[in-house]
């Protein structure tokens, strides 16, 4: 019996998009939840270092407390300058192997914390997040949902659980004082946070594309320039006004050059490209590791030097040469690329201009 290769066997997958170039470079991207699925522990130590950045924007301090006799903490968020003696969070986020995070793991860290507060060691925090690779299980989330239920499982559990696992020293038992001490603790600061929830936070730091890909979030309209030069700006526009000058054989400044109608004209367009570069600088700050926009600066400014080193009429046409080399450089390489306008490549040589990196009439002209 024949059988025909057209009609029998698997069936190729449905609904394939065409390939593209990312994919043919790097397949199928993970999800970030994917991601984190299956990351070792010490991708989750950086992981977590990159998450902890977005906190620092809701704290006056985030420090990471892990390790030995860390007193249950492992990263705390300092609401004032008062660390335990004020308002603090803590977020225990260690790398738990193997299946969703259960209450015979997470409830010792409760007891941990909380004997250490009886003992006078630290303060209660105001809110305390259990998460983890792999999420919470099913089980402690009830018990986090539920802080009387929560407070009986600890009760119930301390001798098997808690009693010798706090410190080595001692046996830590549930009774007189401390046991009143617990009874009277809130166990409603106890709660989780769920895996998608992390993955926002980490979302606002400009680690998150370098981890998960995905391309860059969508870039701000750049500011308008304000009506008049701000502190920032005053050596490029000077070397504009010596660049005019130079062409002009006048001196041209703020108070003359609505007397030169093209020169006014350009110089606006300057100052706009300039706002457009400082803006993609700040979002650069915000959305990409350090180091991304001054290596795009650098790309450019190694683009156009030698433009800027020939021989060139007068000031202004060094500058013209120079921006215009700015424009056309195929840039390749940097992270930034998706996001930059032709505006960006002008500001960013007024940028240069602006720490005298470029010199549009140099002093032996």
């Amino acid at each position: 019996m024949k059988i025909d290769p057209d009609s029998a066997g698997i069936a190729p997958p449905e609904n394939e998009p065409p390939l593209n170039s990312a994919t043919a470079q790097s397949g199928k991207l993970l999800s970030p939840d994917q991601h984190l699925l299956l990351i070792t522990a010490g991708d989750w130590e950086d992981f977590i270092k990159e998450w902890a950045q977005f906190q620092k924007t809701k704290y006056h301090l985030v420090d990471r407390l892990g390790g030995a006799n860390d007193y249950g903490i492992d990263v705390a968020g300092f609401v004032t300058d008062k660390g335990f003696d004020g308002e603090w969070d803590n977020y225990q986020c260690k790398f738990y192997t193997g299946a969703p995070l259960a209450p015979n793991t997470a409830i010792p860290e409760i007891g941990k914390l909380i004997w250490h507060a009886y003992d006078g060691k630290i303060s209660l925090p105001r809110k305390y997040y259990f998460f983890a690779p792999k999420d919470c299980g099913p089980s402690l989330k009830k018990l986090l949902l539920n802080s009387s239920d929560l407070k009986d499982k600890v009760l119930e559990k301390w001798d098997d659980w808690c009693a010798t696992e706090i410190t080595s020293k001692q046996t830590i038992e549930l009774s007189g004082e401390f046991a009143k001490f617990i009874d009277e603790v809130d166990f409603s600061i106890f709660q989780y946070k769920p895996r998608h929830e992390v993955i926002e936070d980490h979302r606002k730091t400009p680690y998150y594309i370098i981890r998960f890909g995905g391309g860059l979030p969508q870039r701000p309209a750049a500011k308008e320039p304000s009506a008049e030069p701000l502190k920032d700006e005053s050596r490029y526009i000077s070397q504009l006004y010596e660049a005019y000058s130079d062409k002009e054989n006048v001196v041209i400044t703020a108070g003359n050059i609505a007397s030169y109608s093209k020169l006014e004209a350009h110089y606006g367009r300057q100052r706009e490209a300039f706002f457009h570069a400082e803006s993609l600088k700040s979002f650069a700050r915000d959305s990409v590791p350090d180091g991304t926009f001054k290596s795009l600066q650098s790309e450019i400014y190694s683009g156009v030097i030698d433009t800027c080193d020939d021989e060139h009429k007068h000031g202004a046409a060094r500058m013209k040469a120079v921006i215009d080399r700015a424009s056309a450089i195929q840039l390749t390489e940097n992270g930034l690329i998706q996001v930059t306008k032709v505006q960006d490549r002008h500001g960013i040589c007024h940028q240069l201009a602006n720490e005298d990196e470029l010199t549009w009439v140099p002093k032996d002209d």
